[in-house]
């Protein structure tokens, strides 16, 4: 599954600069097939290290310097510069801007079996703690449905290829009720998506992807929670 270019285009959370020298990355691979790459080599124009590609959590927390306007990701470390000359790396390998106002970010990463450097795409997504808060939820509808429901004390609507923050569906560490459905274009009645409880925990920030999947019409929902610093408790 590739990942609509509007992921990256339709991203407007505003950030502020941060007065440090490294910002921080977690990676998803999202819906990633089992053949692909379980790690690879994140380069960010200076130097590189090898990170994990976990498909059903986020990897753990990376550092990249401020100063890297762009990243590849690679199969092996690059080799080193020579006589103060960049470093090259293959043509065509995966790579992604990255703007200066972002301190904190998640990489995206999705299956492309044609890349012969790396066998992915990657795609940036702020996630600066200032706009994106814990308790809330950060939705992508990667479809052409529309998409709402309940979710707890929130109602959600999201449109198709949009995103959307939604603030927190409790006020502690509680289950709440879950009531989604979805409308295909061209259709007037909405369809039953999802009915069930989901755990909400004030401090993990969570992201959720509605897919499309070809074995099926009805959407599939991944959720992703992203916990900073506190290991949440096992229930």
């Amino acid at each position: 599954m590739r990942i609509p270019l509007f992921l990256f285009l339709l991203i407007t959370i505003p950030a502020v600069a941060a007065e440090k020298s490294m910002r921080s990355c977690r990676i998803l691979f999202l819906d990633g097939p089992s053949e692909a790459p379980q790690k690879l080599h994140l380069f960010d124009g200076t130097n590189s290290q090898e990170v994990e590609l976990p498909r059903m959590n986020f990897s753990p927390v990376y550092e990249v310097p401020a100063a890297a306007t762009s990243l590849a990701l690679l199969p092996a470390a690059p080799p080193a510069p020579i006589e103060g000359k960049p470093t090259a790396i293959p043509n065509g390998a995966p790579h992604a801007s990255l703007a200066e106002n972002i301190t904190d970010f998640y990489l995206i990463l999705s299956s492309d079996p044609s890349n012969r450097i790396a066998p992915i795409t990657m795609q940036v997504i702020p996630a600066d703690i200032a706009q994106f808060k814990r308790g809330q939820m950060l939705w992508y509808n990667l479809t052409n449905s529309t998409v709402g429901g309940i979710l707890g004390s929130r109602k959600l609507l999201i449109k198709p290829n949009s995103r959307l923050i939604l603030d927190p569906p409790a006020k502690s560490r509680e289950d709440y009720r879950v009531n989604i459905h979805f409308q295909p274009p061209g259709q007037q009645r909405a369809e039953p998506l999802c009915e069930t409880l989901w755990t909400h925990d004030p401090r993990s920030r969570t992201v959720f992807f509605i897919l499309k999947t070809d074995q099926s019409a009805i959407p599939r929902i991944l959720g992703f929670a992203d916990f900073r610093g506190e290991t949440p408790t096992t229930q």
